[in-house]
């Protein structure tokens, strides 16, 4: 029986659910200054000082994807700051979009990376041996980052005439879900649209050339297109039911290297934590990298969600559900278990930095 991996209550209660007490966890991710044993070394580790933490490094290397449309994490650099003093390399790949990454992931190009809440469930049907890591927090503009867009001059007014209409999305991507999803709320079928599979950098130009009719796409694709061109939104992603999208790890990578997994995941946080309170600063740092005029940065900025929330039941269910409506679309070939892409509730104590174990 599936019961809770990261509960909701206070962090001791929480932790008392892993029997791990609070004060091991909080020494050693917050107060103590840890050494490291690298096993790829070759060589003894050093004498500890009193109270410090051994951090067991089975990789000099830490490979982790993004998505084209950018990472904040990437461009302040703040992995590699905390990582090199333990003698650890980032590399850094760059994806069109999260099935992608998944490819990627699959076939041991990399070891963690952020997707969203389709993509997982595309790879463990393919096979892949993941991890939810962690989930990305939904904030209240989330949903306004993604779109069911139309050209401006297009003779579409309403979500339900799109029927019969081609379609352009990425087949297994978080848009996948969505369309889905905004069909129901118009009685309409996945069957009832003409659906072609195009990533959102290959589309863009399609969609402005005035060759594609309907595009289900996201920021920052969603707010160029918008701004610049005049597309028309007939529905965005308010409201739409999604558990949101996850980093996610290799089994692997996971299983062998849990302190580098938490101390990850702590400075995504951290890291999440500044681009919330500093939107415009955060704008400014990664417009010049996606070559987009900064008041159009700034409005996606505004509608992106940065900080992490750990896994729990209740999210797992969500993203249970993701699954199956794939599985009864007969759109995945067999039924998905999420549960099989999940740690033990020790497991994820061990990955989890206090701050998504206490926060919502």
């Amino acid at each position: 029986m599936f019961k809770f991996f990261v509960n909701k209550t206070t962090v001791i209660s929480k932790l008392a659910l892993f029997t791990i007490p609070s004060f091991i966890v909080s020494t050693t991710l917050i107060s103590c200054t840890p050494t490291v044993s690298n096993t790829n070394t070759g060589t003894e580790p050093k004498a500890e000082p009193a109270g410090a933490k051994t951090i067991t490094l089975k990789t000099k290397l830490l490979r982790i994807g993004y998505q084209s449309s950018g990472d904040l994490v990437r461009v302040r650099g703040v992995l590699e700051k905390r990582l090199e003093p333990l003698g650890l390399k980032v590399q850094w790949s760059q994806f069109a979009q999260g099935p992608q990454l998944m490819e990627a992931m699959n076939v041991g190009k990399i070891d963690i990376g952020s997707v969203g809440e389709t993509p997982p469930i595309f790879a463990q049907a393919a096979g892949a041996k993941i991890i939810y890591l962690a989930g990305r927090r939904l904030g209240p503009n989330s949903g306004k980052g993604s779109a069911i867009a139309v050209p401006k001059n297009s003779p579409i007014k309403t979500l339900a005439e799109i029927k019969g209409q081609k379609v352009v999305f990425q087949k297994g991507s978080a848009s996948h879900y969505f369309i889905i999803k905004a069909l129901e709320e118009v009685n309409l079928k996945y069957s009832d649209i003409k659906v072609l599979s195009m990533p959102n950098v290959e589309a863009r130009g399609a969609f402005i050339q005035g060759t594609i009719p309907v595009w289900v796409t996201g920021d920052p694709h969603l707010a160029l297109v918008e701004k610049l061109y005049g597309a028309r939104v007939l529905r965005d992603a308010t409201n739409i039911g999604t558990p949101g999208g996850y980093y996610i790890g290799t089994r692997e990578f996971t299983k062998e290297n849990p302190d580098l997994v938490r101390i990850i995941l702590e400075e995504i946080d951290k890291n999440g934590q500044w681009a919330e309170a500093n939107r415009k600063e955060a704008a400014k740092l990664i417009a010049p990298v996606l070559k987009i005029d900064l008041p159009i940065q700034e409005v996606i900025s505004s509608r992106a969600t940065y900080r992490l929330r750990g896994i729990t039941s209740e999210l797992m269910q969500s993203q249970q559900s993701v699954a199956d409506l794939f599985y009864n679309e007969k759109i995945l070939p067999k039924k998905i278990d999420v549960k099989e892409a999940l740690l033990t509730p020790q497991e994820y104590a061990a990955i989890t930095p206090p701050t998504l174990i206490s926060e919502k």
